[in-house]
């Protein structure tokens, strides 16, 4: 049993390693496709600004550990859980390969839906689906937070990509009409000189919250895994050199240790420094032509949208920010410039995340039982 754990927190870093380089693109590509930074420069700098983020709170972390799975219904063991990050994993890798930016977090929130209903032969209540009391706190449950921020994030990051763009754009135009000195600055030399600067701050910025969101996920998967085998007695088996994993007697369930966080933000930093390419090529290029104006408003709306759902303990995907960030800053500047066929290919990559990383989970699972390993 302690090996199966250990089995699920080396799949758990390998999900988040995998997670670093897949979503290195939701922090990066805006600015790699403006040329402000080179790809090597803009890598580094979000895998800085992702290990400083994934120490700045563990509520989302939280929700996937307690908020997702109904432990009264199905035990999430080492091995099960170890099948939904497979799934997830699996799923990610997939749409690396096409260049598609699709969610990690819902590919990992899909995985552990499809693990619990397969563990749990195919009871429904294995989810928490909605939650308003105060046993599991007010609002939790998927549908809050997972199934309305999915559509709500997405909305919320075109509107204020288009609302950050257009003011920008007016402000700009104000300066030029007025001429002398502010007409100047308002050419585009100086504009894409100043924003060219301002987009290192706001790629910073994407990153740090990317860091908060992202990274937390994992944190949660290995916590409820740790509780779990706090549970059986799987932490009696440990040897001296790991006695840190045994949480302490009077820690909470969703208690985040701080081995859990550093691991985890190590990690992912390593993961983004490795680097996304394809998935860069789509976001930073296919989906409009981006100047550095343009991609500090779809990094500035992008990371508001993101560190405002962190604090909500909401795992939303930065996938899902970031692009649709992207499109309202492109309908802001030209409605015709935004390449619908691309956005088209990326829509349905996230609407088919969920179920699909949820069946691959599934089937795994039956598999493991039909094999007596999660039985």
């Amino acid at each position: 049993m302690l090996i199966a754990l250990l089995v699920v927190i080396l799949t758990a870093l390998v999900f988040e390693f995998i997670n670093g380089f897949h979503d290195t693109a939701n922090s990066i590509a805006t600015v790699v496709g403006t040329k402000v930074l080179t790809p090597g420069q803009a890598v580094i700098l979000a895998a800085v600004m992702n290990l400083a983020g994934a120490f700045a709170g563990t509520a989302v972390a939280k929700t996937i550990s307690t908020g997702i799975v109904n432990a009264d219904v199905v035990v999430m063991t080492s091995q099960i859980l170890t099948c939904a990050l497979l799934g997830a994993i699996l799923w990610n890798l997939l749409t690396w390969w096409f260049g598609l930016p699709s969610s990690s977090s819902h590919a990992l929130i899909g995985g552990m839906c499809g693990a619990a209903l397969s563990a749990s032969d195919l009871n429904w209540g294995s989810i928490v689906w909605a939650h308003s009391g105060e046993t599991l706190g007010k609002n939790t449950g998927i549908f809050w937070k997972v199934l309305l921020p999915m559509v709500t994030a997405p909305v919320a990051g075109f509107l204020l990509g288009l609302l950050i763009m257009g003011t920008l754009m007016a402000v700009v135009s104000s300066m030029n009409n007025a001429g002398g000195w502010l007409g100047r600055i308002s050419r585009p030399r100086w504009v894409n000189a100043t924003f060219g600067k301002a987009q290192i701050l706001s790629a910073a910025y994407q990153g740090f919250a990317h860091g908060t969101n992202d990274a937390q996920k994992t944190m949660g998967v290995i916590a409820m895994a740790i509780v779990v085998a706090n549970g059986n007695g799987t932490l009696d088996q440990l040897p001296s050199w790991l006695a840190f994993m045994r949480p302490a007697a009077d820690a909470p369930k969703d208690h985040v240790a701080s081995w859990i966080i550093v691991t985890c933000a190590l990690v992912m930093a390593a993961g983004t420094a490795s680097g996304g390419w394809r998935i860069i090529k789509t976001l930073g290029h296919k989906l409009t032509k981006l100047h550095p104006i343009n991609g500090f408003a779809a990094d500035s709306a992008s990371a508001t949208v993101l560190l405002t759902a962190a604090h909500l303990g909401m795992p939303v995907s930065t996938t899902h920010a970031i692009s649709s960030a992207i499109m309202g800053v492109g309908y802001a500047k030209n409605p015709n410039g935004v390449k619908w066929s691309i956005i088209q290919r990326i829509i349905w990559a996230w609407i088919l995340t969920l179920p699909a990383a949820a069946a691959v989970a599934y089937g795994l699972v039956k598999i493991a039982k039909s094999q007596g390993w999660a039985g």
